[in-house]
């Protein structure tokens, strides 16, 4: 019996949207939606590693989706 797994994909404007949320306060949602529920209670907890954290995922984000994507 084969069973089929159903993908899941992941918008990149609500990515991108979750991560502008992180610049007001809300760290880590974007992480969380993306699939990587560690790092994303702990962008949470840290208020996004003091803003660095959240401004280094500018950058990291595209490949986060990429990665969520596949």
């Amino acid at each position: 019996m084969q069973t089929h797994r159903v993908q899941e994909t992941k918008s990149d404007a609500a990515a991108w949207a979750f991560w502008v949320l992180g610049l007001v306060g809300l760290a880590g949602i974007h992480r969380l939606y993306l699939g990587r529920p560690v790092s994303g209670i702990v962008w949470l907890l840290t208020g996004g590693l003091c803003m660095i954290g959240t401004i280094v995922d500018a950058f990291l984000l595209p490949g986060m989706i990429r990665d969520a994507q596949t």
